[in-house]
């Protein structure tokens, strides 16, 4: 299916995107208006674009329906300072609940449930049930357009974090496996972010990976190996040999079962060799392909 963005109706414009650009995850802002009234929103149009400075950007976009603007967008053009508070797994269903259209003069905190908790630079309060709180200054706000379900860019300098003890490591930086994240899907749906479903990619870095299209072209038109598998093996620094040392009773098993038959024998040992790089093991399942030689 190909679809014109131009050709269809905002509310399917923002379901096609919405399902497709996911997960996002959620700034949980908390804001004040020139009167003092505190305003309490989620918004997943979100995300970190600088660490130096460090700098996040939300948008309140405007409601497709109306084209009326939040009151959260009201207050920082009012008191260009709003903190942000990190939305877990422990608080999505109160998070869900402050995204109520509730009229202006009601404090979400209320209907929430949540604690408010004075920051120290900014006058918008935190919410204190958050692990990890940023009081941020508002730098500059850049509305996207005038019709309904355009975005306002809120771009926040981050000034000062609040995290809690409880998600820290030894070395006092935050563990993923702690801060169980919850991100948002399209329609009804969310994602959590918990151990079950956490896994590395070894980064690059500074030295390059020789390359998919530098593998030995039995691996690269592997039947059993797929797109991460080699992308696992492009990554190494430089082309394996042949290790003497190597020694593994299933390879030795695949050699004695299968020599007679060259394409079965290689279907085998691309087979274990997926086995082992599905396990991270990307050295072992080097040299069992490179026993194919």
């Amino acid at each position: 299916m190909i679809i014109d963005l131009k050709n269809i109706s905002t509310v399917e414009r923002q379901n096609y995107l919405q399902h497709a650009i996911a997960p996002r995850p959620i700034c949980f802002a908390s804001t004040i208006g020139a009167d003092g009234q505190v305003n309490l929103s989620p918004f997943s149009f979100f995300n970190l674009f600088s660490s130096n400075p460090p700098v996040v950007i939300f948008s309140p976009a405007r409601r497709v329906r109306d084209n009326t603007t939040k009151h959260t967008l009201q207050n920082v053009l009012e008191v260009p300072e709003v903190v942000i508070n990190i939305v877990d797994y422990d608080m999505v269903q109160q998070t869900s609940l402050a995204s109520c259209e509730f009229p202006r003069n009601i404090n979400e905190f209320g209907p929430s449930g949540f604690t408010p908790e004075p920051a120290t630079l900014v006058k918008p309060p935190m919410v204190k049930e958050s692990k990890v709180k940023m009081e941020c200054h508002v730098m500059e706000i850049k509305p996207l357009g005038t019709e309904g379900g355009a975005g306002n860019l809120v771009i926040c300098e981050v000034l000062r974090m609040h995290i809690h003890d409880s998600i820290l490591n030894e070395k006092n930086f935050i563990d993923q496996r702690k801060l169980h994240h919850v991100a948002r899907l399209g329609g009804d749906w969310y994602c959590k972010v918990d151990e079950s479903n956490l896994f590395q990619v070894e980064k690059p870095n500074v030295k390059l990976g020789i390359g998919i299209d530098a593998l030995p072209a039995h691996i690269r038109s592997s039947k059993i190996l797929n797109g991460n598998n080699l992308g696992q093996l492009g990554n190494v620094h430089e082309m394996p040999i042949i290790d003497p040392s190597f020694h593994d009773d299933t390879l030795k098993n695949i050699f004695q079962y299968y020599s007679v038959n060259p394409d079965e024998m290689e279907k085998e040992l691309h087979t274990y060799a997926k086995q082992l790089l599905d396990q991270g093991k990307v050295q072992d399942a080097w040299q069992i392909l490179l026993a194919t030689n």
